[in-house]
């Protein structure tokens, strides 16, 4: 995998950015303030929406919000995995009980779901460029003494529908010094999931393609697939896994003695935890352990943790860590590869 490639694919994803639509939509806050703007979304506890005389996305608690409506297509979920399609109305809600809102789709009533029970909101239409949403994180270091470079760069770009979404990322890590070869890393990762008529419940197929001098791995494909639960599915936080089976074939670099190529089939246990505090913070962490079934007690495990911190409108700072383990790799090769790194990220789409 060439470490040019992450470039190729960044400026490929970056490309299908959601064009602005009309600032129509109306919002209005619990202390009486009235606001016309674009809804972008709802995730983890922040509305997203944009204003005309305002530069950037302005993020709204969606605890404060007393009405609003929008006739801009979303995709709605609720904390029991129910999905639904269709424009945003407030219903009528008697004195004292919690907001509900209404989702509207074509000329049908829609079903009316309770505020507080809505874990995400985000725009969708039938033009397939503006069902996108991702991010960008970069970082770069230089120090003069021993000529040392590291650069980090990734990529998350995601497709969302009513009962099924795709996700696409891709990150890339080189260090270098004098008198040291360089470091490279580079990981593409693809997921999808079609939820199932069970609350929370959803199938899903993983891939995961990876490349690490450090471990002398040539290039690592990953395929598997399970059925999944979100065991934890609010507006502030989710948990979800996934247990299945998978098939991991693993190219190294030529040695003295080639190991040459390794097939291994694998059970497949992933997780995703994410935390966020409202309009600060945001914890992401997912994790994949492989127990080899083919060779039994083999065991391999891989993970990639980022934290951010909101400096103003989309942009965050944020900390990174990727790391990929083997118990028993083959004979003079290492059995880890793992670092951390910080940089600026960037949001597109209606994140």
């Amino acid at each position: 995998m060439r470490t040019r490639l992450p470039f190729f694919i960044f400026t490929l994803l970056t490309a299908t950015a959601l064009f602005a639509r009309p600032k129509t939509d109306v919002l209005v806050m619990n202390n009486g303030d009235h606001i016309t703007c674009e809804i972008k979304g709802l995730d983890q506890g922040v509305l997203s929406i944009g204003i005309d005389y305002v530069d950037g996305t302005v993020s709204v608690d969606w605890l404060k919000v007393k009405h609003l409506e929008s006739s801009q297509l979303f995709v709605v979920f609720a904390q029991d995995g129910s999905s639904y399609e269709g424009t945003l109305a407030t219903a009528e809600t008697p004195a004292g009980e919690p907001m509900r809102i209404r989702i509207v789709k074509s000329s049908e009533h829609g079903p009316e779901i309770e505020r507080s029970q809505i874990v995400r909101m985000t725009q969708t239409s039938e033009r397939i460029y503006q069902r996108f949403n991702g991010s960008i994180n970069f970082g770069v270091t230089y120090s003069k003494g021993n000529s040392a470079t590291q650069y980090n760069l990734s990529n998350e770009v995601e497709y969302l529908r009513e009962r099924w979404a795709a996700d696409a990322n891709v990150s890339s890590n080189l260090a270098s010094s004098n008198g040291a070869s360089a470091s490279t890393r580079n990981q593409l990762g693809l997921l999808g999931y079609h939820l199932l008529p069970w609350d929370n419940y959803f199938y899903a197929g993983l891939g995961n393609f990876l490349q690490s001098s450090v471990q002398e791995i040539t290039l690592q494909t990953t395929l598997g697939g399970g059925i999944g639960h979100f065991f934890k599915n609010t507006n502030r936080n989710s948990i979800a896994v996934i247990g299945g089976f998978g098939w991991q074939n693993t190219e190294y670099k030529p040695s003295v003695i080639p190991p040459g190529s390794q097939n291994l089939a694998t059970a497949l246990i992933a997780a995703e935890i994410k935390v966020f505090k409202f309009s600060r913070t945001n914890l992401d962490v997912s994790a994949a352990l492989l127990p080899a079934l083919s060779d039994p007690g083999r065991v391999r495990f891989n993970t990639n943790a980022y934290y951010y911190l909101k400096l103003f409108s989309n942009l965050s700072w944020n900390v990174s860590f990727y790391g990929s383990w083997d118990n028993r790799p083959p004979a003079g090769f290492s059995g880890s590869d793992y670092g951390t790194s910080s940089g600026l990220s960037w949001k597109f789409g209606n994140r």
